[in-house]
This record gives C-alpha cells, structure tokens and sequence, in this order.
C-alpha cells in the first residue's frame, strides 16, 4: 500500500517504511462485464447494510426518446470506445453503442454496478 498523502522519504533521504498493509474493505474486485443475452444477475454486499445488483448478462434496456421512456431489446454491440475487444465480446459498458429494437443508442449507466441498461436514443 502507498503512503497515501505522505512521501515515501525521509528527510534525511532514506525511506519510509509503510505503517500497514491494505485492509480487506480496501480491496477491490474485477469489473463485472455485462454481457448480451439471457438476463442473469448476481447480488453483492457493498459497503455497510447495502446490497448492490451486478448484471452478469442481460437484453433488454430502457431507452430514452425525448419526452418518453420505453424498453427494448438489445441486439448487438455497435461500438465501445473502453475497449474494442468487447465489441466482439459483445459487453456492454457505460459509453457503449447499442443497436436496440428502437435504433442506435448510448448506454448512460454502469449495467455491473446498478444491474440495468439505461441508454438514450442517438439521432
């Protein structure tokens, strides 16, 4: 773990020795990439009494249309700018292009973090 805020130095020049190591809840764990296809969900404790969602897999997003927000089918994977890859991998992450049952959209939520894909219509 890095001396978070402090140098790593002494004054006199020799180094500093951590004063811990990293904790268990300062651990973090992979991405969970959302996939097209059969919805599939996964239920994890987060910090405190809180529980959070991760879709491992789903098909369906809700699409804002102006005025209206209607629900529609995901078909593919257009583009991804995090990473080309999940474009053959078909995952959707937050900033991806979906080709829905509505046209083309953006995906303007983090599907392995809130469980869903929320996404507004491009023009």
């Amino acid at each position: 773990m890095q001396n978070q805020g402090r140098s790593t130095r002494k004054r006199t020049g020799g180094r500093l020795k951590n004063v811990r190591k990293r904790r268990k809840d300062e651990l973090g764990r992979l991405p969970t990439e959302t996939q097209v296809g059969e919805p599939r969900f996964r239920a994890v404790d987060a910090r405190g009494n809180e529980t959070k969602v991760r879709a491992l897999a789903t098909n369906v997003a809700s699409v804002n249309k102006g005025a209206e927000t209607v629900s529609a089918d995901i078909e593919d994977v257009v583009e991804n700018d995090a990473n080309p890859n999940y474009v053959r991998r078909n995952i959707i992450t937050k900033g991806a292009v979906i080709e829905t049952s509505e046209g083309q959209a953006r995906v303007m939520s983090r599907p392995g973090q809130t469980g869903q894909v929320n996404a507004v219509l491009l023009e």
